[in-house]
């Protein structure tokens, strides 16, 4: 069958884009003191969270890319760096936006206009330096997260912003990066040298790091983060992989986040009704905590639930050391 040829994209410079989420306008971990926001759910999770971290267990932070453009970078790489979170992982998107901040120092273009004439997503410098960071971690036998953490830590001059990359801050302080994708699904796959084969290969590895991590998952906590496709299904099948396996990992807390008020959350559901069908709902609350263990939903916007998590841990694991 006939194929384009994608070499005949045209790719534009990134450098004079207008970026709508900057590294000036993204939350400082002192912000999350202004934000006024009360969860009973919230409360719950975080008190799991902490007792995860102090029993040496895993907490697992996925989350869809609007986390990063939300301005929530620092909020994640501060837990990291503390030792709570154990693993991140997201979707394309959510490496791509974090990548252009750590370059570019701001990212979220301006979609509605930019599709008019084709040049959306078009960038050279994302896609090109994404593109060989993956190609040349590829052939080391690396995942699509770590050759992106490897490239920025052996390519700093190239990131002047790097300190507020999440995946970057990951990969310095050895805690899994993986990123889930779906072909097509993201502006790096547009660029003249893609090479799918690379870029499923690799995604293809950092679901098997994925799954390693959930072995180890009993007595820990799961977070799907605004990911309402990606993070729900990759998070069922790996687990269903481990379980396979033997792993006995049932005495699980999970948690979703989004802004769609669901109600009654664990209870039935008829197939009549449009919340039958929404993902994380049965495949990160009710069906994994099935046999034990707690899931929980979280209804609020980023801006506010997560810093308030983040002030509902630090408090917590503050109270632990006194």
């Amino acid at each position: 069958m006939n194929q384009i040829d994608m070499t005949k994209t045209k790719v534009f410079s990134a450098k004079d884009r207008i970026n709508l989420v900057r590294i000036d306008n993204i939350d400082t971990l002192a912000d999350a003191e202004k934000v006024d926001f009360s969860n009973e759910e919230l409360t719950i999770l975080s008190e799991k969270i902490v007792e995860a971290v102090k029993n040496k267990k895993k907490v697992v932070w996925f989350y869809g890319a609007h986390v990063i453009k939300s301005g929530m970078s620092r909020y994640i790489i501060d837990l990291i760096k503390r030792g709570v979170i154990s693993h991140i992982a997201s979707n394309g998107a959510g490496s791509i936006h974090d990548f252009e901040l750590a370059y570019l120092g701001g990212t979220s273009e301006d979609v509605p206009t930019a599709i008019e004439d084709g040049s959306f997503g078009m960038w050279d410098e994302t896609g090109r330096m994404m593109n060989e960071a993956i190609q040349q971690g590829y052939k080391e036998g690396l995942g699509y997260g770590e050759s992106l953490g490897k490239y920025i830590h052996e390519n700093p001059e190239k990131f002047k912003y790097r300190d507020d990359c999440v995946l970057y801050n990951a990969y310095i302080n050895k805690v899994p990066a993986t990123y889930h994708i779906g072909i097509g699904t993201d502006i790096i796959h547009q660029h003249p040298i893609v090479d799918f084969a690379v870029l499923g290969g690799a995604s293809g590895i950092d679901f098997k790091i994925f799954a390693n991590t959930l072995k180890d998952l009993d007595g820990g906590v799961h977070l799907n983060i605004g990911s309402s496709v990606q993070g729900p299904e990759i998070f069922l099948k790996a687990l269903s992989i481990v379980r396979n396996q033997g792993y006995k990992v049932f005495k699980i807390t999970t948690a979703n986040f989004d802004i769609i008020p669901l109600g009654d959350y664990k209870g039935n559901i008829s197939k009549e009704h449009f919340h039958y069908y929404y993902r994380p709902r049965k495949n990160v609350i009710n069906r994994p905590t099935s046999l034990g263990g707690l899931g929980l939903y979280i209804e609020g916007d980023h801006k506010k639930t997560i810093p308030t998590l983040y002030k509902l841990i630090l408090k917590g694991l503050n109270a632990d050391q006194k």
